[in-house]
């Protein structure tokens, strides 16, 4: 791994997990160079990494690293309510996410761009830029074969304006146990597996520990999907050996939501969401609600989603 020389912006991608946490920890006990960490929030992260996000945000305060959280900002809703949000996104157009079709244009569209559009307007990478550098860019894939295989995908990708290092990865040879390792021995706790609360890549086990009221978000978020479906069951997508396609029949099957709410959400939510559609359709989009509304309606009673 080559280090960046001393005039090119280091900037961390820092996913609220633990390779990327672990990462930033050590690259800055190295005494490395690190000018920003961004953290690209889909507005529907797990609750426990919100919860993690004022405890690693003090950690890089105490140590007077700037940090900041980007988020993808849409801005053309034709005639839907405004959404802010991945899980908002996916209600409005009828939908799951992109990784649930074995794409991967949730990641680019929810993470990637919100982080390159903020770079591209940051003082330190113009500057770079107009003498022809780049900015340096950590990127937290551990060398796990998971990981691994990740990162086969990128290799040898050229970018004009970014190098891209993976020090967990080509330096220092950590797999996750290594990274929790890392983290515990800075004081730390140790930060939950990232990912949205719908995505495809959940385990089993993680579903089953989510709270009560992001588990009537993914029975909503599928049915509202489900007319639209045709090769996919559900957000895993297919059932294996190990569970169902559907998140919905797992939450049914281990009995984390009663049968009748679970027939309720599937049977009304749908058909009341489309009502408010359809009444914000003829509101001017300047005084249009926002679906953010229509989901803290359905949330009532139960806590809301973390902004």
């Amino acid at each position: 791994m080559t280090m960046p020389s001393a005039n090119h912006p280091v900037v961390a991608a820092w996913g609220m997990g633990v390779n990327s946490t672990a990462m930033i920890i050590e690259w800055v006990a190295r005494g490395r160079r690190l000018d920003a960490v961004l953290t690209a929030d889909t507005g529907a992260e797990k609750p426990q990494s919100y919860d993690y996000l004022p405890i690693f945000k003090k950690w890089m305060d105490d140590r007077g690293i700037f940090h900041h959280i980007v988020r993808y900002e849409p801005r053309k809703f034709k005639h839907w309510p405004p959404y802010f949000t991945i899980l908002e996104n996916c209600l409005t157009n009828s939908t799951l996410p992109s990784a649930s079709f074995g794409r991967k244009s949730c990641s680019v569209k929810w993470k990637m761009q919100p982080q390159d559009l903020w770079v591209s307007k940051w003082q330190l990478a113009k500057n770079i830029w107009q003498v022809g550098g780049k900015v340096v860019k950590l990127i937290g894939y551990d060398a796990s074969p998971a990981d691994s295989r990740r990162y086969a995908n990128r290799e040898g990708i050229v970018d004009a304006r970014y190098d891209y290092l993976y020090p967990l990865l080509h330096e220092w040879h950590w797999d996750r146990d290594a990274c929790i390792r890392r983290i515990e021995a800075e004081g730390l706790p140790v930060p939950p597996k990232s990912s949205c609360v719908i995505c495809a890549h959940m385990r089993s086990e993680e579903v089953a520990q989510l709270p009560r009221w992001v588990l009537r978000l993914i029975v909503l978020v599928e049915a509202r999907a489900a007319p639209r479906l045709r090769n996919v069951e559900g957000l895993w997508r297919r059932a294996t050996k190990a569970r169902p396609g559907s998140m919905t029949m797992f939450i049914r099957q281990r009995g984390l939501l009663d049968p009748d709410e679970i027939d309720a959400i599937v049977a009304g939510a749908p058909v009341d969401l489309i009502d408010f559609q359809r009444v914000a359709a003829a509101i001017p989009v300047d005084r249009r609600p926002h679906i953010r509304e229509w989901i803290d309606r359905f949330n009532e009673g139960v806590d809301k989603l973390a902004a």
